[in-house]
């Protein structure tokens, strides 16, 4: 996902933190991860395995992704593994995430074939454009794919 130092990122159903946690640690120093979670029981496990881990710049919202209570353009990047399909209203979501990015920040998505919520491509990329992304790059195959969306800034946007 090229995490640097010092990047503010969330991830959207992070679960237990098999992927936020590591990747708060790629963005020390300096850097915050942040998970917005709907389940309590999983934000509290995620808490205990960061706190096991070391990690201390990892924080925890408690919300629906399609109705985040965060602030505007407050993130270098923006991710979600698997769990697209799990938000009732996708639209929302990707809305929401992009009113949460800085001008220019990155939305990673990716999508596994055997999840049972599994989205297309075609689909993710016709979710994120009309929320007002620009498709950047793609990576993987029929089974397992991550698209990558830019917010756009007057530079990619007119350039």
């Amino acid at each position: 996902m090229g995490l640097q130092a010092g990047q503010r990122i969330l991830e959207i159903g992070p679960g237990a933190g098999r992927l936020l946690i590591p990747a708060a640690k790629r963005v020390l120093p300096g850097g915050e991860a942040v998970g917005l979670e709907i389940q309590a029981a999983m934000i509290e496990r995620l808490q205990k395995r960061a706190a096991q881990a070391g990690v201390s710049n990892l924080s925890m919202i408690w919300g629906d992704a399609s109705q985040c209570p965060i602030l505007s353009e407050s993130f270098d990047m923006i991710y979600l593994s698997l769990v697209l399909g799990e938000i009732t209203d996708r639209e929302a979501a990707l809305r929401q995430c992009y009113h949460a990015l800085k001008a220019g920040g990155l939305l990673s998505i990716t999508e596994l074939f055997l999840d049972p919520h599994y989205q297309r491509r075609r689909t993710v990329r016709r979710f994120a454009e009309a929320a007002g992304f620009i498709s950047d790059r793609q990576y993987g195959n029929w089974f397992v794919f991550t698209m990558n969306f830019v917010k756009p800034s007057e530079e990619n946007f007119y350039g």
